[in-house]
């Protein structure tokens, strides 16, 4: 029920606290795993590198045999993928490329500009000009993994280079979370699809638009349930339809106490409501309840609104019911901020600013009006300047916590 303002750590943990992850687990071809979360975890069923190898080209080697103006006879040649697999006789050397095979009994390598190439007796033949360490210049087997090493835990969300790691333990296919199924919706009579004329009074629905992208970079799968009207007939029929179709239901308006706001009456009506005012600038009006086993979130109306709090209140919780180990996003730094800030103690202020660094360190700046319903102060930043809950207003020359735009944002 509705009471005092939750602060942002106390809503997002009371949230976390409820959330568990989808317990659906699919195999999926490693090439359409990226941003997959891995449902257990990838153990190397082989070493990496498979065997010792030459780090550069060169000369492979036995390091005791190197002596001052005492050549070595090239008996072969050792080439990527083709190894040289003879006994090199006392004396021998081998060329060698990168990657190649180390033969058998020698020990290091030494780069061909550090070698001179003689002729004798039609033999080709080196003499070092460095004395190599044993082992230089060689990658031993299982040195980048080993066999039977834990390569990712469950919970880790694959990035594109993880992809080509577990390619490189042939590894074809990988167990993961099925996507979280999230549904999205507007509402508004005010509101009208992008492409349509635009009638007096009226603006364009933006909202469900910029929560899609957000929620795309999450890697979820968006069920778009369109732009409604303020009808609670229709806004109740996107309630069923997302309750038998998805895991999640955002919506954004209409969880305020105004007049025509039918979306909190209608979550009161089919599920659980835990209808919260959060104490957080801007968004404070935000609705987190549940709908048989469908979660809802419910976002305020102003675009700026709804997209900090998507990134700041929803993604975390987001991320946990995906199966990621970790929830935590985004990593603060400390900046001096060269303007002064307006602000009044009660909520935590997001206000979006614009950070670089400079011979004296990091600097920030807030970028023009900080009004909720104007997206382009959140498209024109690359930072929130994070005001504590109980902080007032700050004059310019003040060190002030940021927080980098994460990849939900920019």
């Amino acid at each position: 029920m509705a009471g005092a303002m939750l602060a942002v750590e106390h809503a997002i943990a009371r949230m976390l606290g409820e959330v568990q992850p989808l317990a659906e687990c699919v195999e999926i071809p490693l090439t359409d795993a990226l941003d997959a979360v891995l449902a257990q975890s990838v153990v190397s069923q082989i070493n990496v590198p498979g065997y010792d190898n030459a780090a550069m080209d060169g000369y492979a080697l036995r390091a005791a045999e190197v002596q001052p103006d005492k050549p070595l006879t090239v008996v072969g040649a050792a080439l990527a993928g083709h190894a040289f697999s003879d006994t090199v006789p006392v004396g021998g050397c081998v060329r060698i490329t990168t990657g190649a095979v180390l033969p058998p009994g020698l020990d290091t390598v030494v780069m061909q500009e550090q070698v001179t190439v003689t002729q004798h007796n039609g033999q080709q033949q080196i003499l070092c000009k460095l004395q190599p360490d044993t082992g230089e210049h060689v990658r031993r087997a299982g040195e980048d993994i080993g066999l039977g090493a834990q390569v990712f835990a469950a919970g880790h969300k694959l990035r594109p280079v993880d992809i080509g790691l577990l390619a490189s333990l042939g590894i074809a296919s990988v167990k993961v979370w099925r996507k979280l199924k999230v549904a999205v919706f507007s509402s508004g009579d005010e509101l009208v699809p992008p492409g349509q004329p635009l009638p007096a009074g009226h603006i364009y629905d933006s909202n469900r638009y910029v929560i899609a992208a957000m929620l795309k970079r999450l890697g979820v799968e968006v069920i778009d349930l369109g732009l409604l009207p303020d009808d609670p007939d229709a806004i109740e029929q996107a309630f069923l339809q997302a309750m038998q179709q998805a895991d999640v239901l955002i919506t954004s308006a209409g969880v305020s106490v105004g007049d025509a706001d039918y979306t909190r009456l209608i979550l009161q009506k089919l599920g659980q409501i835990n209808f919260w005012q959060v104490a957080i600038k801007p968004g404070k009006p935000f609705a987190f309840g549940k709908l048989n086993n469908c979660w809802f979130f419910g976002l305020p109306g102003n675009p700026v609104a709804a997209v900090v709090t998507l990134e700041q209140l929803v993604q975390p919780v987001l991320r946990k019911l995906t199966g990621e180990a970790s929830t935590d996003h985004g990593i603060k730094l400390t900046a001096e901020c060269i303007v002064p800030l307006k602000k009044q103690a009660g909520r935590a202020d997001y206000q979006r600013g614009w950070y670089w660094q400079d011979e004296h360190g990091l600097k920030v700046k807030t970028l023009g009006a900080q009004s909720s319903g104007m997206l382009s102060s959140v498209a024109n930043a690359n930072c929130y300047i994070v005001l504590e809950r109980d902080a007032v207003s700050v004059p310019a020359g003040e060190k002030v916590t940021i927080l980098p735009f994460s990849n939900l944002v920019c």
